[in-house]
């Protein structure tokens, strides 16, 4: 028993590191497929089936955002019907972002061209250009109605590098770093 569980750790520890270090890399040896670039900003969470998530273009996937494939419930029913099993896919369009601790449930597809807000919990198909959010996830939105609220509200900064950028926007919000 003490041996299978130091062999799992050891095989955990290497494992975990790619996760982290390259996770589009991770995430394919997986199983996960992806018919275009997919951005991780995080550790995946890929659940025990990750074959069964698919992946579109240009999709990003920020922390902690967790793939579930399977209705773990099921398991306390097994005595009763001991083959009792709900596995099902999970489907994300092209041109997806998925906000931070968002909650995707087995079955799920997400359209082209969405958002998924942050704490969102999608127990639904998200039909293509939608903006959804909340617990269950609901429509708020369509993307067009989103870009153009955005576009308003532009800072105009996103085309920067991340040190220029840093600079602007520490001069348009008056941040002056204390010197100790």
């Amino acid at each position: 028993m003490k041996i299978n569980r130091l062999k799992r750790l050891i095989l955990y520890i290497p494992d975990r590191l790619q996760a982290k270090i390259a996770p589009v890399k991770f995430a394919k040896r997986k199983g996960v497929r992806m018919s275009g670039k997919v951005y991780f900003y995080g550790v995946p969470n890929l659940s025990t089936e990750p074959w069964l998530i698919s992946l579109g273009d240009n999709v990003h996937i920020t922390k902690n955002v967790e793939f579930l494939t399977h209705d773990g419930g099921v398991l306390i029913l097994r005595k009763e019907i001991p083959d009792l099993e709900l596995t099902k896919p999970i489907t994300i369009g092209n041109d997806v972002y998925i906000g931070i601790n968002v909650i995707i449930l087995p079955g799920v597809n997400i359209g082209n061209r969405c958002i998924v807000a942050a704490g969102a919990v999608v127990t639904k198909d998200v039909c293509d250009n939608s903006v959804v959010g909340g617990i269950p996830a609901k429509y708020i939105e369509s993307v067009d109605e989103y870009l153009e609220k955005a576009r308003m509200n532009s800072l105009h900064l996103g085309n920067l590098p991340a040190f220029k950028k840093e600079k602007e926007l520490k001069k348009l919000f008056n941040y002056e770093k204390e010197l100790k």
